[in-house]
């Protein structure tokens, strides 16, 4: 996927750093260090892939903070057993889990609105980022506890059945790809990225009316938004007839855009103005033990925009299980697709996913 870049100079105000903190600012000087992990991990979509040389520079540092992450133990529970193995030594497949803690459609803490299969090829030259619509009908394995499970539902399900590992074992088992990596974003932490960036640019399909308060019109055609507006229209689905696709396809847009604002406002090769970016960032992210930030950097060094593709896993459409909504997976394609996945093969899988 190809797509031009122009710049244009951000709105956002940046403030040099101080250079030598004194030592009564310790705790400040820790919680910068927070928002360092937070927005280098979120940088992985959004920033990361167009970084290359500025994060690897930066390795000495990353390298110290990395060992404070937030982590979570997302394969502890997931029997070895029944993984399927790696068919390609080198590859890299991340699943990529997005909340969305201030939608107002939401119904329970345990839920994730974005599934996600970043797949990363030995040669580190493409990545393709994989959508699952959250409402796909696929088969649970049963939870640790054994009260849920073992049978066919959505497969957000998954999450709140056993949360991260239940998750990890029903993507593998649905797909057949085994997962290296894993990343939890609340994407709600978007707005104070793009508010640091000054606004992003948004191509909207057709005019239509937010079903949120304050009710924002979104006009046809290209539009700056800010934080709230973005996060705003990349949750709406239901003006749409094909409901959380139109979510899904917003929800890629406002990552693109983030990418794009970020290499067109240079931020990423002014200190002052990244120190900004961090600062503005709140966003919650953890991985899982093993991700280590350094590496992913130096591996991801050669990645642009131009060369990271969005797709969605094959489906036959929507449907009704009972009195559930429910996506169907299309397992011919599907079996295609993910085996191309797992060859590494990637003509094959943007061939697929089309």
């Amino acid at each position: 996927m190809q797509y031009r870049q122009e710049y244009v100079e951000p709105q956002t105000q940046f403030i040099e750093p101080q250079s030598q903190p004194e030592p009564t600012e310790a705790p400040r000087s820790r919680r910068r260090r927070r928002r360092w992990q937070k927005v280098a991990l979120i940088t992985f979509l959004v920033v990361a892939l167009l970084a290359g040389g500025g994060l690897v520079a930066g390795g000495l540092y990353f390298r110290s903070i990395n060992s404070d992450i937030q982590r979570v133990d997302a394969f502890v529970d997931v029997p070895e057993e029944s993984r399927p193995q790696a068919a390609v030594q080198g590859a890299m497949n991340i699943l990529v889990l997005g909340s969305d803690s201030r939608d107002p459609d939401a119904t329970s803490g345990s839920r994730t609105d974005s599934i996600i299969l970043a797949h990363i090829p030995k040669d580190r030259s493409t990545a393709q980022l994989i959508s699952i619509p959250r409402d796909t009908w696929v088969s649970v394995p049963r939870s640790k506890d054994a009260k849920n499970g073992g049978r066919d539902a959505k497969i957000n399900a998954a999450y709140a059945w056993g949360g991260v590992p239940l998750m990890v074992q029903t993507v593998e088992k649905f797909s057949g790809v085994r997962v290296d990596h894993v990343m939890i974003i609340d994407f709600a932490g978007f707005v104070e990225i793009i508010d640091a960036l000054g606004g992003v640019d948004i191509d909207s399909e057709k005019t239509f009316t937010s079903i949120h308060e304050p009710y924002r019109t979104f006009k046809q055609g290209k539009q700056r938004m800010n934080g709230e507006a973005a996060l705003d229209y990349s949750r709406q689905r239901k003006q749409f007839a094909d409901g959380d696709f139109a979510r899904i396809k917003h929800q890629q847009q406002v990552i693109k855009a983030i990418m794009d604002r970020a290499v067109s406002g240079g931020i990423l090769t002014n200190p002052a103005r990244l120190n900004s970016f961090v600062k503005a960032t709140s966003s919650a992210v953890s991985v899982d033990e093993k991700m280590s930030l350094l590496d992913m950097a130096t591996d991801l060094r050669n990645l642009r925009g131009g060369n990271l593709t969005f797709l969605t896993s094959p489906t036959k459409g929507t449907g009704r299980v009972g009195s559930e909504s429910v996506v169907f997976a299309n397992p011919e394609k599907a079996k295609t697709f993910y085996g191309a996945v797992r060859r590494d093969a990637v003509a094959e899988i943007l061939a697929a996913g089309k």
